[in-house]
């Protein structure tokens, strides 16, 4: 039988592995989302068949919007290798739409906004994994100033207001900020809370819904902050 140090160092390798699976495939999809965006950005047909038709376009954007739905609602009921394939169709068709900011923004602020972006997200996702503090509150009220979020974007398509689209984005670095600490915590005490010998399909299903959670944290708070910080072309 395991002694108390023994089953701590045990539990610590098993929150130790599964983060990192999270954060490995989190990195395979935000690398395919930039290559595909890039291809996307220096093809004249490519950009054309995506924005020069809103069908396309917008089907796209339905598209990506039932992956993000099937994956979460449905990824423990599916196969492993499925939702391994769906997150990474959702990655590339996510670079096929955001392969516009290549268009809108010069190249040195994508890159110094990203790394700035990457700085941020690792010291909320470190502060999420070290706090003795319940973040589950917090949580609940960054969703709320998302669906707040949500709310005002959809607004602001009709009103064309900069200075709200600025005041949104200020605001969506702050809420994604706290989802990432969050939701990081969250990881963590799922890997804290897995059995002993749970088989690698249940752990890699877990692994694809972790990185995805963080992905769009990571993809948002970019967003967000290429609005404030970028220059555009």
């Amino acid at each position: 039988m395991q002694t108390i140090p023994a089953q701590r160092a045990q539990a610590q390798i098993q929150v130790n592995e599964f983060i990192r699976s999270v954060y490995n495939w989190m990195a395979i999809g935000l690398g395919l989302t930039g290559l595909v965006a890039f291809y996307v950005s220096n093809s004249e047909t490519m950009l054309q068949l995506i924005f020069g038709n809103q069908l396309v376009f917008f089907g796209l954007i339905i598209g990506e919007l039932a992956l993000v739905f099937t994956i979460s609602s449905r990824v423990h009921k599916m196969q492993a290798s499925t939702a391994t394939s769906l997150f990474v169709l959702y990655a590339a068709l996510n670079g096929a739409t955001l392969s516009a900011i290549f268009l809108i923004y010069t190249k040195a602020s994508i890159t110094s906004t990203f790394f700035i972006c990457a700085a941020t997200f690792v010291a909320s996702s470190i502060y999420g994994m070290v706090t003795k503090r319940d973040l589950t509150s917090m949580g609940q009220f960054m969703i709320m100033g998302l669906i707040g979020i949500i709310i005002a974007s959809v607004v602001n398509i009709f009103v064309r207001s900069s200075g709200m689209s600025l005041i949104v984005s200020y605001i969506g670095v702050i809420v994604f900020v706290g989802l990432t600490a969050y939701d990081t915590q969250k990881l963590r005490t799922m890997a804290l809370s897995q059995p002993e010998g749970l088989d690698g399909a249940t752990i890699r299903k877990g692994a694809i819904l972790g990185a995805l959670t963080l992905y769009l944290d990571f993809i948002n708070l970019f967003l967000m902050l290429l609005r404030i910080l970028g220059n555009r072309e």
